[in-house]
C-alpha cells in the first residue's frame, strides 16, 4: 500500500469534465445562475440559460464543484434523486458582480482557484484525483501522456479497493484535459471535443505550470518549477495559512519545509521550492503584525499570532480591496441562512460517505 494520503484527500471522480477544461467566463456564469436557480444544471433549458452545449453544462457543473464554488445537496423530496446546488460563501466573495474578481482578470484569482481545486479541506475533498496525483505525488517533472496515466492508475490502485478502480479510458481523458488546461503549447487534437477552443479559452494556461516538448507520440510534458512572478504574495500567503489551518486552529507555526514539500502543500501545488516560497512571502510577512518568519535549530517557520484560517482570509481580502467590508456583503452565517443546503449538502460516495461541513462555518465562528 502507498504511504500517501490519497484515499483521505480525494473523491474518485474521473472524466466528469467531459474532456472540457474550464474556460473564461464559465465560473462567473455558473455562479450567477446557481445563486437563483438551484436546479440549473438539471433543467431542460440549462443549455439556453448557460449559453453552452449539453456536455459543457456537465463540465461547468463539475468544475464549479471541483473549485469548491458550488455544493450540491439532496432534494427535499426523497423521490427526487437529482441533486440541487448552492453557491458557497467563497463563490459569493470571488464571483459576485460586487465580489473580488468576478471575471478572473487578476492572475492571482487563477492561482487561488488552482489551490482550491487541489485542496483537501475539512468536509470537502479534492474532486480532481488526477490533478492531485500529478501535482502532489508524481515522482518526475517530465512525463508523457502514457506515463501520467500509469502513475495515476498506480496510486489509485495502491490506495483504493479494486471495486473503485477506473477504466484506463477515464484516466486518459483526465490526462488530456489536464494538459489542455495548463499547457501554453498544446497540440490541436481534431479527435478531441473542443480541443481547439480549449487551446484559446483556458485561462489557466497563464499560470505557466506546464510546458510541452516534442510532437506526436514522442511529446513530453514538463511541470515547471521555480519562482512565480505572476503569483501575488497575498495569494501565496493565503494558501500557506489555509494549509496550516488543517493542523492548527489557533496561534502557532508551521515549517517552511512542510509548506514547500509536504503532500497537499502550497509548494507542491504551485511547484515552488522552499527558497522560492520563502522569498515570495517575506516582504508581506514583514509588514503583517500577526505573521513572522522565525528560525530555530536551523529550521525556518511561518509563525502566526492568531487562527490561521481567519488570518488567511484577512490577507486575501486585503489584497482584493476588503470585499467583506463592502455594503451588503453577507457574513458566512447570513450566507448559510440563505442557502441551508450548504449545511446539509451531500455527494454520492466513492469509498464511504464523507461527513459534510462548510469551511466558512469555522471561519465565521472565528470572526464572530
Amino acid at each position: 500500500m502507498s504511504d500517501s494520503r490519497l484515499a483521505e484527500a480525494v473523491e474518485l471522480h474521473f472524466n466528469r469534465h467531459e474532456t472540457f477544461a474550464p474556460r473564461f467566463g464559465w465560473m462567473h456564469k455558473a455562479y450567477m445562475q446557481v445563486k437563483d436557480v438551484p436546479d440549473i444544471f438539471i433543467r431542460d433549458d440549462a443549455r439556453v440559460r448557460l449559453g453552452v452545449g449539453r456536455n459543457m453544462v456537465n463540465a461547468m457543473r463539475y468544475w464549479s464543484k471541483a473549485f469548491k464554488l458550488v455544493q450540491e445537496y439532496s432534494h427535499e423530496d426523497p423521490s427526487q434523486r437529482a441533486h440541487l446546488a448552492a453557491p458557497t460563501w467563497r463563490a459569493r466573495w470571488l464571483l459576485d458582480e460586487e465580489g473580488a474578481d468576478p471575471y478572473l482578470e487578476d492572475t492571482g484569482s487563477l492561482w487561488l482557484l488552482h489551490w482550491w481545486l487541489l485542496s483537501s479541506e475539512p468536509g470537502t475533498k479534492c474532486m480532481a484525483p488526477s490533478w492531485y496525483v500529478m501535482f502532489n505525488l508524481a515522482p518526475r517533472s517530465r512525463v508523457t501522456d502514457a506515463e501520467m496515466e500509469s502513475v495515476i492508475t498506480r496510486y489509485v490502485r495502491e490506495n483504493f479497493e479494486e471495486k473503485f478502480w477506473k477504466a484506463a479510458e477515464s484516466v486518459g481523458r483526465d490526462v488530456d484535459c489536464l494538459t489542455k488546461m495548463y499547457s501554453q503549447d498544446q497540440e490541436f487534437n481534431p479527435l478531441s471535443p473542443g480541443s481547439f477552443e480549449d487551446l484559446l479559452m483556458s485561462p489557466f494556461r497563464e499560470l505557466g505550470l506546464l510546458e510541452g516538448q516534442g510532437k506526436g507520440k514522442q511529446r513530453t510534458w514538463r511541470f515547471t518549477n521555480g519562482s512565480r512572478s505572476n503569483l501575488p504574495a497575498p495569494v501565496l500567503a493565503y494558501a500557506c495559512l489555509d494549509y496550516a489551518s488543517r493542523f492548527s486552529s489557533g496561534a502557532g507555526s508551521i515549517s517552511l519545509a512542510r509548506l514547500s514539500a509536504e503532500e497537499g502543500s502550497p509548494g507542491r501545488a504551485f511547484r515552488m521550492r522552499e527558497p522560492e516560497l520563502t522569498k515570495a512571502i517575506e516582504s508581506l510577512v514583514a509588514d503583517h503584525p500577526d505573521l513572522q518568519i522565525v528560525e530555530a535549530l536551523g529550521q525556518r517557520s511561518l509563525a502566526f499570532a492568531g487562527a490561521p484560517q481567519a488570518l488567511a482570509w484577512d490577507v486575501l481580502d486585503e489584497y482584493y480591496g476588503r470585499v467583506r467590508d463592502r455594503e451588503g456583503f453577507p457574513t458566512p452565517e447570513e450566507w448559510l441562512e440563505k442557502y441551508p443546503g450548504l449545511v446539509s449538502g451531500t455527494t454520492r460516495p466513492t469509498r464511504k460517505k464523507p461527513s459534510r461541513q462548510v469551511d466558512e462555518l469555522a471561519f465565521g465562528e472565528e470572526n464572530a
